[in-house]
């Protein structure tokens, strides 16, 4: 008889699951507490895989030979408890996957900035002609991927939630960039918890593989100093005087690998420090992968990051509009504000998730002259802001601010749109609001344009 593999939850990470666990013979059970979307419902149809939704059935789950479960289901979820206490193996979609390829893997994590350097991976791997896919918290999962086609390379992008239901994973090149505190509810509200999730991303790594992490870190730099790592480790390092293989010398970024180079980034589409960290780990990560230098060179010069992290949507009258929108806390506000030089107009607010606005006010002195309020509250932003910026408008409407940012700007100034807070008061995400703002300044580019016609 088959044995039988239960999957919680039937997004796209479980249903990939599920389609890879047919495949190979297993008997298949998926399970979502809440309802399963139309698209993913069609697909369990199609392959004869049985679920349920709205319910979790103990009876259908707890006889399971093993439990694949979603990265967003935590492990103190009433159904897991049971499940452990049955001694029923849990795992996650990467692991379970990780098992059907003989692909190699670059793996990426990191509390910012890892959805970046994931896709510059990628998009460098991709030109330079390797056979390679992009999974994780990216694109479709790698179950479905390893089910329907051939690989030689995958690039995944791995949040702490994937990596605490790995057994056996072990990525060729891993790749963390930061540890900031974050998810912590999932943690016990334990920063120990968290770190030693984002370290499972080694734990199974041999010599023969390379770990790659930016060593000005303090929490990582601290971690690497009492953790016995076997792989063959390459740090990244911003500071110039730095021994790090891997270094920013002042002037450009300097790799000492199996070959010496040095790249500017202005040879890159990317901007400011958090971005030379993730240019530096990217660029390690394939040339180690084996991609030629000059391969390298050119797909830089190419890489579109994804939409609204720190996106230029268009320069009107010499102003350029920045959609930041993805930088929903004070840590990813801190690499929006420190990748200008130039005087900028920042629109923030929304729902505060309990912001520390003090890490921010000597770059927000320095470099803001207007504040736009974007939220239903926006009581703490002004109350943290009051002595430090001229200017504080407050606006519910999109179309409003950014006429109010143009008339507010002169040339060469930026309005950079990097809100710090969760966007539930306004929009329906991060997203949506990114897209209004996006929509809105290029329609006012257009009357702009129109006016001077």
């Amino acid at each position: 008889m088959s044995e039988r593999v239960v999957i919680l939850g039937a997004g796209e990470s479980g249903t990939g699951a599920a389609l890879l666990a047919k495949q190979k013979g297993f008997d298949v059970f998926v399970s979502d507490q809440g309802p399963i979307k139309d698209k993913y419902k069609t697909e369990l149809l199609d392959s004869n895989i049985l679920f349920e939704e709205n319910l979790h059935s103990e009876e259908k789950i707890l006889n399971a030979s093993f439990i694949i479960k979603s990265p967003g289901i935590p492990y103190k979820t009433e159904i897991i408890k049971k499940a452990k206490a049955a001694s029923i193996s849990i795992i996650d979609e990467i692991e379970f996957a990780s098992l059907y390829t003989d692909a190699k893997i670059i793996a990426i994590t990191g509390t910012n900035g890892k959805t970046t350097t994931t896709l510059l991976t990628y998009h460098l791997m991709k030109e330079a002609g390797f056979n390679v896919a992009l999974a994780g918290n990216v694109g479709f999962s790698m179950a479905r991927q390893v089910a329907t086609q051939k690989f030689d390379w995958y690039v995944l992008e791995m949040s702490s939630f994937q990596l605490d239901g790995i057994k056996t994973f072990k990525p060729e090149i891993g790749i963390l960039l930061n540890i900031t505190p974050d998810h912590l509810d999932r943690y016990e509200y334990l920063l120990d918890n968290y770190i030693n999730s984002k370290f499972q991303l080694i734990q199974n790594m041999g010599p023969e593989q390379h770990f790659i992490y930016y060593v000005n870190d303090p929490i990582i730099e601290r971690e690497v100093t009492k953790r016995t790592l076997i792989p063959k480790q390459i740090p990244v390092s911003l500071s110039p005087s730095s021994k790090a293989p891997v270094h920013f010398d002042g002037e450009k970024m300097d790799f000492r690998l199996k070959e010496n180079f040095r790249i500017a980034q202005s040879e890159t589409t990317l901007k400011g420090p958090h971005n030379l960290i993730n240019t530096m780990s990217a660029v390690s990560a394939v040339f180690i992968a084996g991609i030629p230098l000059n391969r390298i060179q050119s797909g830089l010069k190419t890489f579109k990051n994804a939409p609204h992290r720190l996106e230029l949507v268009a320069s009107i009258n010499g102003v350029e509009f920045v959609n930041d929108s993805k930088a929903t806390n004070v840590d990813s506000v801190v690499y929006g504000l420190g990748s200008y030089e130039k005087s900028l107009i920042w629109i923030a607010g929304g729902v505060d998730k309990g912001n520390d606005y003090n890490l921010i006010k000597d770059e927000v002195k320095k470099k803001v002259k207007v504040l736009i309020c974007l939220g239903k509250d926006n009581t703490k932003l002004r109350k943290a802001f009051d002595d430090v910026v001229k200017e504080i408008y407050e606006t519910q409407s999109v179309t409003d601010l950014v006429r109010h940012a143009l008339q507010v700007a002169k040339a060469g100034d930026v309005v950079l749109l990097s809100p710090a807070c969760a966007s539930f008061d306004l929009f329906k995400n991060y997203e949506d609001r990114g897209d209004q703002f996006r929509k809105a300044v290029l329609d006012l580019k257009k009357e702009v344009e129109g006016q001077h016609s």
